[in-house]
């Protein structure tokens, strides 16, 4: 199937609404709560969180003996929960960094969850083929009730959000001065933890722990590079995780032996890397544009200095002058004697040049700007 025919039976056919609509939400709830990690400068929060679910993943089997989803995500859950608040503790009561507890954290959960199902894979009543989805991911696994729990918790995200929003805002640009508004620092600090380390869970089934804090990044790395505002972010990078998640659903159904996780996350990264190029205010295009401007723009004022130099020799400014005599300036070039004539600030007649009473203006101030910068 091509991706048209995918879109044409995306509505009819009920396995491909659910699993577009799932990682359509997976990838707006990451892609919001993405944000606050982003600028918190949390961006290995992700990666240690959802590293930090597989052990919860397998003890959850080991103690209820099934693989039922829902049982597999509260043991993620919780497991995720706690390697959270490690994290926090291991950073207030310690000297280490948060990027040293963030990794510390990681590899012994990742470590103590390989080992588990190691163990479970060694037992004869027991078929871990259930759990590897956990590592990689695994969309076509998601039914209607996964849909509907992303949901849910995508609108209580939403709605915390909107009730919380002037103190998260303050929180993430100034911690110390919410403290001193009488917020709870520590409550609202836990609060968007929670809801990240829960986006994360529930989108295991989908992405898989190796991928998924890559979900929660990419998005928001994304947005940010388009604006300085903190809800525009938040809602561009919910777009860019909903486009995500349906075009690289997209994308796997209509190419055979190609895993939704992985390409879903592609797709993520080819908007960050769009992001990066050509975004007005930060894309490197831009900046690269606007270097080549501000350089030209400083050769064509160094130029008219250097003419106002040579014009202000004589009474007359409109007294001509051989081209020639700009050879000795060393960044002169024919492009910018043209520029300037072009801009109304020097006269050509033949081979002489002579400075325009609106150059001469130009050109002073020029002048006399860079002699207060010398001294």
């Amino acid at each position: 199937m091509d991706i048209q025919e995918y879109f044409s039976l995306v509505f009819s056919d009920y396995t491909l609404r659910t699993i577009t609509l799932g990682t359509a939400i997976l990838g707006a709830v990451t892609g919001m709560l993405g944000s606050f990690a982003v600028l918190r400068k949390q961006s290995l929060l992700g990666d240690a969180i959802s590293h930090a679910a597989l052990p919860g993943i397998a003890i959850a089997f080991l103690i209820t003996g099934t693989k039922d989803s829902n049982m597999l995500l509260l043991g993620a859950l919780v497991s995720g929960l706690i390697g959270t608040f490690w994290i926090r503790g291991i950073i207030k009561k310690t000297h280490l960094k948060s990027d040293t507890a963030l990794g510390l954290i990681l590899s012994l959960f990742f470590g103590f969850g390989m080992l588990l199902l190691t163990f479970i894979q060694k037992q004869p009543n027991a078929n871990q083929a259930g759990l590897d989805k956990y590592l990689f991911g695994q969309a076509a696994t998601l039914v209607e009730s996964d849909v509907w729990l992303m949901a849910i918790v995508t609108s209580i995200c939403l709605l915390v959000m909107l009730v919380f929003w002037k103190e998260f805002k303050i929180l993430l640009f100034d911690a110390d001065y919410t403290k001193t508004l009488g917020f709870n620092t520590k409550f609202i600090d836990i609060l968007i933890t929670s809801f990240i380390v829960i986006a994360i869970v529930i989108g295991l089934q989908t992405v898989g722990v190796v991928l998924m804090s890559a979900m929660l990044l990419a998005p928001a790395a994304a947005a940010r590079q388009w604006t300085n505002s903190l809800a525009i972010m938040v809602f561009l990078a919910a777009l860019f995780g909903a486009f995500s998640g349906v075009f690289g659903t997209a994308i796997s159904a209509s190419q055979n032996n190609l895993s939704t996780g992985p390409v879903i996350v592609l797709v993520a990264a080819v908007f960050v890397i769009f992001s990066f190029v050509f975004s007005p205010s930060r894309g490197l295009l831009f900046k690269q544009i606007r270097f080549i401007k501000n350089r030209r723009d400083l050769q064509l004022h160094k130029t008219l200095a250097f003419m106002y130099n040579i014009a202000e020799t004589h009474d007359d400014i409109s007294h001509p002058h051989a081209i020639k005599i700009l050879n000795n300036f060393q960044g002169f070039t024919r492009g910018t004697l043209q520029k300037l004539v072009k801009r109304d600030y020097v006269t050509l007649t033949g081979n002489m040049w002579n400075l325009t009473e609106e150059g001469f203006k130009m050109a002073s101030n020029l002048y006399n700007q860079q002699s207060n910068n010398n001294e």
